[in-house]
């Protein structure tokens, strides 16, 4: 009633109470003053929401130490008379602690199993990637060993040169698939025109298909502006484009279609997205595939070509590139008849930055432009320095952002260009660059990385990104380049 007190019980009720606490109830008894101090505040309480006409549910722990303290789901009812007036409440328990311990043990279970489940993709992300680094190595590990060798012919030496340049090159982009399937890789965003990137890659294709696969565009009037990585966007056409030429034997149809589109489908259990996105897809007339291989296509490392035909990681990248884009890749495919790959891409209005494409300049003298390298590896930091310096460059070598904002407040003015890396201990290179634009208004900053959670997670800042393994050439250009005095990498230049 509205004093607390038991007015009617039921035996099992009775029964219970006197399995959790060693004795039994009457009525009469004001229920709360029953419980051990702690617990009576809390009957109390629910008793009193319940008595000022609420009626809802609740999970609490009621009983003695001694005989186990149960947890119960409780069901509190308002009493009303017949003028709608509360003259009690009424008090449901149920012991869930069982269900509690098995929802407890399937947690459990269940985080064993994630576990054990990662160490499984870990397991054979680790062996692909030794794989093929290793055989990456053997071919620099060669040809370091055989350009060791007396009276070689310069011939040969070229060979072996351009054999140790030619499989950096792959290593760089194995990381760089890795990355983009993790969602790690450090995007430089731009918007453009899809169409435009597909009318340019589409003259490409044929080469890289064959003469004996058509290849058909179908392009909207619009352009269908997207806010992405240029570069990572034509690569994960590629990728999906090679995916197509070998489901295809070297002959067929290969169509690429862009749609400006108000939905993204549900995907990978993941619903539906509505707004605008730009759909670029690739079909193709090849031999289709299961729905286990459709479950696996996306692993890091799965293939279903022969040994040596492919890695199992461009469509791994193409996965990667559209998540860390903020949009999806779709696929649908029925054995037999072929496999259609869609990106999704989030849609936006006008161009404001155009891709930069096209051939690069070459490598120019230094003339004497002087750099501030802040890199705290000392291997990375001597090569820089000594190939700028090759390269007619004048370097002062800082160790991580303190040394360098040190030798910027000796002396600012004696410098062109700061090259930082991002990863340092302390204060990273973003955050450097910013103090530099704050203290040194115009003092262009370059960034470096292999890889940075920094870039990955907010990006550049704005800031010029020269990716490792970087070449002394592209060094040299990007340097000149961020140099000149009109380049708009002069943070807070007036």
């Amino acid at each position: 009633d509205t004093e607390y007190r038991l007015i009617a019980f039921n035996k099992a009720h009775n029964d219970e109470f006197f399995r959790v606490n060693g004795f039994t109830t009457k009525v009469g008894d004001i229920f709360p003053d029953l419980f051990i101090p702690e617990q009576a505040a809390v009957m109390r309480a629910n008793m009193a929401r319940a008595l000022a006409g609420e009626a809802y549910k609740v999970e609490a722990v009621f009983g003695r130490a001694e005989f186990g303290q149960p947890c119960w789901e409780i069901t509190y009812t308002p009493l009303r008379d017949a003028a709608g007036k509360v003259f009690g409440a009424f008090h449901q328990a149920h012991d869930i602690s069982a269900r509690l311990r098995a929802e407890a043990e399937l947690q459990d279970a269940q985080d064993v199993l994630r576990q054990s489940q990662k160490l499984e993709v870990i397991g054979q992300l680790t062996g692909g990637v030794a794989h093929d680094f290793n055989n990456l190595l053997t071919v620099i590990k060669s040809s370091t060993d055989l350009l060791k060798r007396p009276d070689l012919a310069e011939a040969r030496r070229g060979r072996y040169i351009e054999a140790i340049s030619d499989t950096v090159d792959r290593a760089a982009k194995l990381t760089g698939q890795l990355l983009a399937f993790a969602r790690r890789q450090t995007l430089q965003p731009k918007v453009f025109a899809a169409c435009d990137s597909v009318r340019v890659l589409s003259e490409m294709l044929g080469t890289l298909t064959g003469s004996r696969i058509r290849v058909v565009t179908e392009l909207p009037e619009n352009d269908c502006f997207v806010n992405a990585d240029p570069n990572q966007f034509d690569t994960a056409l590629v990728n999906m484009a090679v995916n197509a030429r070998d489901a295809m034997e070297g002959e067929g149809q290969l169509t690429v279609r862009v749609r400006a589109v108000e939905r993204m489908p549900p995907v990978r259990a993941h619903p539906a997205v509505d707004g605008p996105f730009v759909a670029v897809s690739i079909s193709d007339t090849g031999i289709g595939m299961t729905p286990e291989t459709l479950g696996r296509i996306f692993e890091p490392f799965f293939t279903t070509k022969a040994v040596g035909q492919g890695t199992g990681l461009g469509l791994s990248q193409v996965f990667g590139f559209a998540k860390q884009s903020q949009g999806e890749v779709v696929v649908e495919s029925v054995v037999g008849q072929g496999t259609t790959f869609t990106l999704y891409l989030p849609r936006v209005g006008g161009a404001i930055q155009a891709p930069e494409r096209g051939e690069r300049t070459p490598v120019v003298d230094g003339h004497g432009t002087c750099v501030l390298v802040v890199e705290d590896n000392v291997e990375v930091g001597t090569f820089a320095t000594q190939a700028l310096a090759e390269l007619g460059f004048a370097t002062v070598w800082a160790a991580d952002a303190g040394e360098a904002l040190a030798e910027l407040a000796d002396d600012a003015g004696r410098f062109d260009v700061v090259f930082t890396d991002v990863m340092m201990p302390g204060m990273n290179g973003v955050d450097l660059a910013r103090e530099i634009g704050r203290r040194h208004p115009g003092l262009p900053v370059i960034l470096t990385s292999g890889y940075s959670h920094v870039l990955a997670q907010t990006g550049t800042g704005g800031f010029e990104l020269l990716q490792k393994p970087y070449s002394v050439e592209q060094l040299s250009r990007t340097l000149q380049a961020v140099a000149r005095p009109d380049h708009p990498n002069r943070i807070g230049d007036e």
